[in-house]
């Protein structure tokens, strides 16, 4: 197998083309009526956290990742929460971090749109920093009880060039799962479980470093 370098290395090799924006990193949180305060507290928190960890903080850094941040419930429920940002130095990252763990909840009462959710997002993607790669990032607890075909969103956003992930928050079994890779994660992407929301903040660390720092091993295959 390959030996890759290191990280800071690599970056330092990158064509400049590449390293004016790796990635275009939008991460769509679901605050439907099925997720509390204290699981919405869970997700916001474990997001803010994700963002000072080691790993993430030097590939967004060394990217010059462009983050926004969706808030989606119901079919007509979509709001940025926090519009694309590029932090420059670890002093703009951390102050994103805090930003994103005050930010309040945008609904309470809604049922599960995620083809809504989808399409809201790739209007917003279309928008985003020129990056060389775009990711939508849903995260859920529930299938649809709402909404249009989630299935014609996926298909919409592969036509589009954008990889979308998942992060299935399980109660019970692996149903979410399973319908997260069948109809949310495009063909190039990928999806990750959190048993939980307790368990939230470690899949999200997890999900932003395999999204963020899987790019080096691309570049650095032979």
């Amino acid at each position: 197998m390959a030996r890759l370098l290191p990280f800071a290395l690599l970056c330092a090799l990158w064509p400049a083309t590449l390293r004016a924006c790796d990635t275009a990193l939008l991460l769509a949180m679901d605050v439907s009526n099925s997720v509390d305060d204290a699981e919405y507290r869970l997700q916001v928190d474990g997001l803010a956290d994700a963002l000072s960890d080691p790993v993430v903080v030097e590939a967004v850094l060394m990217g010059r990742v462009a983050i926004s941040v969706l808030q989606w419930s119901d079919s007509t429920q979509q709001v940025v929460t926090t519009d694309w940002r590029q932090p420059p130095d670890r002093v703009a990252l951390a102050a994103l971090s805090a930003e994103i763990r005050a930010t309040p909840r945008a609904f309470i009462m809604g049922g599960t749109a995620p083809a809504e959710a989808l399409s809201a997002a790739m209007a917003l993607m279309a928008r985003a920093p020129d990056c060389h790669r775009r990711v939508i990032d849903v995260s859920g607890d529930g299938t649809p009880n709402d909404g249009g075909d989630v299935g014609a969103a996926q298909r919409q956003a592969e036509a589009m060039g954008v990889t979308v992930n998942g992060l299935a928050i399980e109660s019970l079994g692996m149903a979410i799962t399973g319908f997260y890779r069948n109809r949310i994660a495009t063909r190039d992407g990928f999806v990750i479980t959190a048993r939980g929301h307790r368990d939230y903040p470690r899949a999200i660390r997890i999900k932003l470093r395999r999204e963020l720092v899987r790019v080096v091993g691309r570049h650095d295959r032979p």
